[in-house]
């Protein structure tokens, strides 16, 4: 897959810092040319500041977009994203995007899409929850966590969490949440799956899609020096239905990506 003609590697002012939690921030960037053409699921790669440590620009999720704004989530979990969360409003980074593939909204019918997310792989869902209410579809969002406190659901609406020590909402996994209120998604007619999150999350809920005969999108979180398939470090290996496998440039045939092709 190539990338869009829209891709453009732009100067963008940071709006504002909105704290979320201890180590989450919603970052708002005002980026006219990535807003106009950006999609749910897309990302940008931005470069946190002009030095040249940290060397290599960061993969960010398109969180929202408003008129010529976008917004990421981000989580500080290292050198270049706890740069980033404590720039100042009125600083200005290197933006390039819109980057990857897109969630598939439109190409089947169905009637709910069910959201699932896990920690900070909820950043692309309030962008693609506004997308799917302008398609008329009914969404529910499954979020999850360890604990209370990496359970992120900024803005989101009809929200149902699961955390693994049972501190809030059900007790237990994503999957195992999914698996409880299926019986309900179903009787409203046809559902779709939409998630990101942990790899290892992912994997499961890939089989638990391949079991239950659920199409499901889902967008993997990788580190993309890149983000334009020069650096090959987002390499992934998938799965065909003959059991061919071969490995894709998340960056450039992802970071979305069909839940069978994630399944052993």
């Amino acid at each position: 897959m190539c990338q869009p003609s829209s891709l453009v590697d732009i100067q963008a002012t940071i709006v504002q810092i909105q704290p979320l939690s201890a180590d989450v921030s919603i970052i708002s960037l005002d980026c006219p040319a990535i807003a106009k053409t950006a999609k749910p699921g897309n990302f940008v790669n931005i470069k946190v500041n002009s030095a040249t440590q940290p060397l290599l620009r960061r993969p960010f999720s398109i969180h929202n977009v408003r008129e010529s704004i976008i917004e990421i989530m981000v989580k500080s979990i290292g050198i270049g994203t706890a740069l980033l969360c404590n720039t100042s409003a009125g600083s200005t980074v290197m933006v390039l995007g819109p980057l990857g593939n897109s969630f598939d909204v439109t190409s089947k019918p169905f009637h709910t899409a069910v959201l699932v997310s896990g920690g900070i792989g909820t950043a692309p869902m309030l962008f693609l929850e506004q997308t799917l209410t302008a398609h008329g579809k009914t969404v529910v969002n499954l979020v999850g966590g360890r604990t209370k406190n990496d359970l992120l659901t900024h803005n989101l609406s009809n929200c149902h969490s699961a955390t693994d020590d049972g501190s809030a909402g059900f007790k237990g996994t994503i999957i195992d949440l999914l698996a409880h209120k299926l019986p309900e998604l179903l009787a409203n007619g046809e559902i779709k799956i939409f998630a990101c999150g942990p790899h290892q999350m992912l994997k499961a809920l890939a089989q638990f899609c391949h079991q239950h005969h659920l199409t499901c999108d889902l967008s993997l979180e990788s580190m993309m020096g890149c983000g334009i398939g020069i650096c090959y470090g987002c390499s992934v290996t998938l799965h065909s239905s003959d059991g061919v496998t071969k490995n894709i440039l998340l960056c450039r045939e992802g970071a979305v990506i069909d839940a069978e092709s994630f399944v052993d």
